[in-house]
């Protein structure tokens, strides 16, 4: 019977007559802001009829493939979408993302203007909606699929691609579609934290994106820690469990979460508050265009504002989508008759043509992440930054040229002059936070040379110098991960901090580390001294004896989230201290111990 009645609905098209019995049901999955916890936008599928089974789902999409009316039965699926979504939306304004099928848009019925109307029919503009399209190969070769997102990007529709993991041709992908976001698969950040392979993929591909103007959701988020770390990377917004699970009502979803800014307090690992307040400082609010303005209007923009080379574009809901540069319309400009040109109505009502891409950051990003971002595109306009994703201003070049230098200037006042390593400031903002950060374990670590007056008072200060400097660059080799610190506290004394590693990793480095640095201190000796194995020298008291080759000695804090309370920066330096003392006791050279353990004991 349900059968029947979906083969007549789709020969008919009367999909309006289907009765209670088929109504569809969906799923609906929010989309927040990654440094906000506002919602964003509502991820929202067709998941089923109400009381159907596999066999009358898979019988009406069958069915319409059969007939050719594949696009017929999407619209019909949107349609009744939207009717659940409009109530909602007139509270909350956020972004619908809508699942496309490329192979619906190769359907027999497929009209490109009928979402266009469904949409305007409904109240909404085109800018409310984005068109999750799967990354699949075969999209990439495929022009028709490609014009056709063309046309829906210049109708005022946004783009987004997802399913984005190692395997797939992602980059290539993004490059012939130039999508506004990309959603990663779960596959990239699962185990990127101990797989440092995985998280410079991850790393350039967020970057990359971020240089066409396109911007990161992370997908599939589980955990705490894999939020932290996909916002660390720099993904705009965040979608998962860890928000909360996708359900079949839209009466769960929320304006903001107080979950994910909790998380974001807790996170208090950045140090770059002073950097982003001079940064703030710089943006430059440059009043942008619409999108849906007309050509005319731009053009008359520019010949009002003669010091402008370039305008901001912004969609309905104040969405950067590009800019559009004076030297675009210089053709008409010099050209007799351009303006009759610009103003004919079939040429002059779609501005998409002039809008080009530059990269969009958020203001909450780190100096570094604008720096990197701005130098790996080298444009002449800057950056346009937006906050919640809305657009605030620009950064031009020259602003970032001036915050590059304050923080050169800052970095040169808490850097050690002869390493160039983080000095005692920051190694004691790094405890400070180490403490504050509630959710991750830690592993402070202190290095201290042995014997190395002796070798200081035969070799001179400059052969010294040159030891410090080769254990330096030891320890950056060993510091490669955005989870690692390392500092200089002056002389032969160093710091590392882990950032959630296990003890075991952190031990099996460190005794790799000693181990190489004892082998490499033998070349700044001479040929004998290293034959007989030890130095004749005055030891601390005065006294001359045969001292032993340099070595290092290593001392471990473990400080795990339970061990925190309580504790103070001066309680972490003490243990750290009494450590160092038993590690150069020791003939292993290396000591440890739990701070908790630690802070009882003593």
């Amino acid at each position: 019977m349900t059968i029947n009645i979906c083969r007549e609905t789709l020969e008919t098209g009367l999909f309006t007559q289907m009765p209670d019995l088929m109504d569809p049901e969906f799923v609906f999955h929010p989309i927040v802001h990654v440094h906000t916890g506002h919602l964003f936008g509502v991820e929202a599928w067709f998941s089923g009829f109400t009381g159907d089974n596999f066999e009358i789902r898979s019988d009406l999409f069958d069915t319409a493939r059969e007939k050719g009316l594949r696009h017929q039965v999407d619209l019909f699926l949107q349609q009744r979408i939207l009717t659940r979504f409009l109530p909602f939306r007139k509270e909350n304004r956020f972004r619908l993302f809508l699942r496309l099928d490329h192979r619906i848009c190769l359907s027999p019925d497929y009209h490109l203007g009928s979402i266009l109307s469904m949409i305007e029919h409904s109240g909404l503009v085109p800018a409310d909606i984005c068109f999750v399209l799967r990354v699949d190969p075969d999209v990439i070769m495929d022009e028709q699929v490609i014009h056709i997102l063309d046309r829906y990007r210049s109708q005022g529709f946004r783009i987004a691609l997802s399913g984005y993991d190692i395997r797939s041709q992602g980059i290539q992908l993004l490059d012939r579609t130039a999508p506004d976001y990309m959603i990663l698969h779960r596959d990239l950040y699962r185990d990127f934290r101990e797989n440092a392979k995985t998280r410079q993929i991850l790393s350039f591909m967020i970057t990359y994106s971020h240089l066409m103007g396109c911007r990161v959701i992370a997908g599939e988020v589980q955990t705490e820690a894999e939020f932290i770390q996909c916002r660390e990377l720099g993904c705009d917004l965040i979608q998962g469990d860890v928000i909360q699970p996708p359900g079949h009502g839209l009466d769960t979803i929320k304006s903001c979460y107080d979950t994910i800014r909790q998380i974001i307090r807790r996170d208090r690992r950045n140090h770059d508050d002073k950097h982003r307040s001079l940064t703030a400082g710089e943006i430059t609010h440059l009043e942008p265009i619409s999108f849906d303005c007309t050509v005319v209007h731009v053009f008359d923009q520019f010949r009002t504002n003669p010091d402008t080379s370039f305008f901001p574009v912004i969609d309905p809901n104040g969405d950067p989508l590009g800019i559009i540069r004076e030297t675009a319309f210089k053709q008409y400009i010099f050209s007799k008759f351009g303006r009759q040109l610009l103003e004919n109505p079939s040429f002059g009502k779609d501005i998409s043509r002039f809008v080009a891409r530059i990269p969009v950051a958020d203001v909450h990003a780190s100096l570094e992440t604008l720096i990197e971002i701005y130098t790996r595109f080298n444009n002449n306009e800057g950056l346009i930054m937006v906050d919640n994703l809305k657009y605030v201003g620009v950064l031009s070049t020259n602003s970032l040229l001036k915050l590059i230098n304050e923080k050169n200037l800052t970095q040169a006042r808490d850097q050690n002059p002869l390493t160039q390593l983080p000095g005692n400031n920051l190694i004691h903002e790094y405890l400070s936070s180490s403490l504050s950060d509630e959710q991750a374990d830690y592993h402070l670590i202190y290095f201290d040379f042995n014997n190395f007056k002796a070798f200081n008072d035969r070799y001179g200060f400059r052969s010294g110098d040159r030891v410090i400097l080769m254990f330096a660059e030891l320890l950056k080799k060993t510091a490669f991960s955005e989870n690692r610190f390392v500092g200089h506290v002056g002389g032969d004394d160093f710091f590392m901090g882990i950032r959630n590693s296990t003890y075991e990793t952190v031990a099996d480095q460190m005794v790799s580390l000693a181990r190489e640095f004892k082998k490499n201190v033998e070349s700044f000796y001479d040929f004998d001294t290293v034959k007989k194995g030890f130095l004749l020298a005055m030891d601390r008291e005065g006294k001359k004896r045969n001292l032993p080759l340099m070595t290092v000695s290593v001392a471990i804090l473990e400080l795990t989230a339970g061990d925190k309370k309580g504790l103070t920066v001066e309680d972490m330096a003490n243990m750290l201290a009494g450590l160092k003392k038993k590690a150069k006791r020791s003939d292993a050279g290396i000591a440890s111990t739990r701070a908790l353990n630690r802070q009882k004991s003593g």
